[in-house]
């Protein structure tokens, strides 16, 4: 039981130290476009292509249990991100 509760611990530990630099859903994304050399906008728009399947799985993972965002948050986000960088032709980089 003791060590459920330290593992807990350390998860929430984490939690707080990667939000405390400055770690959110966006953070998320342009470091997984980075390793994938892929835009924020591939990572973001719908697509079935491998490998913009494995980096929106990578943005899940870290966003819901390294930060601790709901899935369902997470899932919303991506949707109004998409939405607003095809809008306003956002980019990451000019």
């Amino acid at each position: 039981m003791e060590s459920v509760l330290r593992e807990k611990g350390e998860r929430f530990e984490r939690r707080d130290r990667l939000k405390a630099r400055g770690h959110d859903f966006d953070t998320v994304v342009g470091r997984v476009a980075e390793l994938f050399n892929m835009t924020t906008r591939d990572i973001l728009e719908t697509s079935k292509k491998p490998q913009r399947v494995q980096s929106r799985n990578l943005v899940g993972f870290w966003a819901v249990r390294e930060l601790g965002l709901l899935q369902s948050a997470v899932s919303k986000a991506v949707e109004r991100g998409t939405e607003l960088a095809a809008a306003h032709d956002f980019r990451i980089e000019d």
